[in-house]
This record gives structure tokens, C-alpha cells and sequence, in this order.
């Protein structure tokens, strides 16, 4: 019976959230997002609104959303190309048990940034991967929206 709730949440469109740490209240998507060049920032906003809207198991990607593998699997990588080829990257997790939420969640978890033809290390997902673990380890969730 789970599953099949599962199945049929998945079809709908999901909401848009940002994780916040439990620590310090930190919200490392948005301080990324901060960061970033303004058309990187607008970039990203519009793939996680068309993601959001398709819903995310129906949206083709384009290179701009990806399923994440091995290590990683579960995970979604938002793609975008800067200024000098600058990659960004947002991870994301899309959540259909959060307590108290009406619709299910495009969890953004945080962000990185890398050269062009260049990889993250083993450490760098490893940290992604941890706070993945912390967004999951309350429900309801620590989040924030928008």
C-alpha cells in the first residue's frame, strides 16, 4: 500500500523547498545560490521550476537534470554552465515522506562548484551525501521555502 502512495506522489508537482541545518540554521543551497553569478542563479530557478512543475520523474532533462549514480543514487544534480565554462551544481533529493507537507518535496540540498572537465572528489560528494543524512534524520523536516 506504501508503495503504491509513493508511485501515484511521484506523478504529482512537487514543492520547491530548501534544507536547513539543524546545527546552526545554516541553508547551504541558498548561500551557494548567493554566491553565484545572477544568470547562474536565474538558470537554476527556472530548472527547478520546470522540474518542480513536470513533475520531476517526467521532466527529460536536457543535461540540466540529472539522476546521480552509485554512491549517489537517489540524488539529483541541477547542471549549469557559468561564465568560462564554470560548472554549478545544485543537489537535490526529492522526498515523499516529509510529516505535514500537502504535496511532495524537490528537496535543494546544497551546492558546489567546479572548472570545466574537472570532477569533484570523493570528499566534496561525501559532504553533499552527510547532509543529505541530516536533512532526513527529522521529520518534519528542517526546511524553508523559496
Amino acid at each position: 500500500m506504501r508503495i503504491q502512495k509513493i508511485n501515484n506522489l511521484r506523478n504529482f508537482e512537487h514543492d520547491i523547498v530548501y534544507f536547513k541545518r539543524i546545527v546552526d540554521e545554516a541553508v547551504p543551497a541558498r548561500d551557494f545560490l548567493r554566491a553565484c553569478p545572477i544568470s547562474v542563479r536565474a538558470k537554476f530557478s527556472a530548472i527547478l521550476v520546470a522540474v518542480a512543475s513536470s513533475p520531476p520523474n517526467k521532466f527529460s532533462g536536457g543535461g540540466y537534470w540529472e539522476a546521480m549514480h552509485d554512491e549517489m543514487a537517489g540524488w539529483y544534480e541541477v547542471r549549469v554552465s557559468g561564465a568560462s565554462r564554470r560548472q554549478f551544481r545544485l543537489f537535490c533529493m526529492l522526498d515523499y515522506g516529509a510529516l505535514g507537507e500537502p504535496n511532495p518535496l524537490l528537496s535543494v540540498i546544497t551546492g558546489m562548484e567546479k572548472a570545466f572537465r574537472t570532477v569533484f572528489k570523493g570528499s566534496e560528494y561525501q559532504k553533499v551525501f552527510l547532509l543529505g543524512v541530516e536533512y532526513l534524520s527529522v521529520n518534519p523536516r528542517s526546511l524553508v521555502r523559496g
